[in-house]
């Protein structure tokens, strides 16, 4: 459990860990249901935006590495700060592999769109497309995750991912990308701190 970073609470499953292959798979979108995949309502999608994100969506994942919405995966529990036996941390390792498959993953044009966390955003960032990814952050949020004072929390990430999807807009850059989301929320776009660095856009409730 400690290596887990588990409460007593989750102990059973914790221990459904040690059946993973033999457990039922579900689709990727319907086992991820925790408040910071709040807002995104894969259930709900258009079929057009269903059909987006299933071509240029991926998921990070503790486990697995990287998911498509097509995949099929057994539910499981594991902190990406785990310490596994034999591993150690989990951060460390994927970061060693992540950055070539997230790259290779978002293709030779458009904006990569980078709503993890800063917990996940340390297992990798595509490698060598500083200049076209774009992580978001929350006004008020210093640690990246969370409830903010303005209300915002963990669900506007999957909900801005949403706005995305259901637009139908192919943004090629980051300011195009800012310009879709500014229809939803007051954005800040800021350029990269130093070359190779990714762009940020911070999103700031309405008044």
């Amino acid at each position: 459990m400690k290596r887990l970073l588990a409460a007593p609470s989750l102990a059973g499953e914790v221990e459904r860990n040690a059946r993973l292959l033999e457990l039922p798979v579900r689709p990727v979108l319907e086992v991820y249901t925790g408040t910071f995949h709040e807002g995104f309502d894969a259930a709900t999608l258009s079929p057009a935006a269903r059909k987006r994100a299933a071509r240029g969506l991926v998921v990070a994942s503790a486990l697995w590495g990287a998911l498509r919405p097509v995949d099929r995966i057994p539910p499981y529990r594991l902190n990406i700060c785990s310490r596994l036996v034999g591993m150690d941390r989990l951060e460390p390792a994927w970061r060693t592999v992540l950055p070539d498959v997230l790259a290779a993953a978002a293709g030779p044009r458009g904006v990569v769109f980078d709503v993890r966390s800063l917990s996940y955003q340390a297992i990798g960032m595509p490698a060598g497309l500083g200049d076209r990814t774009v992580v978001l952050r929350i006004a008020g949020d210093a640690a990246g995750g969370g409830r903010t004072r303005h209300g915002l929390g963990e669900a506007c990430p999957r909900a801005g991912v949403r706005l995305l999807l259901e637009s139908g807009e192919e943004p090629d850059d980051p300011k195009a990308l800012a310009g879709v989301l500014a229809e939803r929320w007051p954005v800040q776009l800021d350029p990269p701190a130093r070359t190779g660095k990714p762009w940020t856009i911070t999103l700031t409730a309405s008044a």
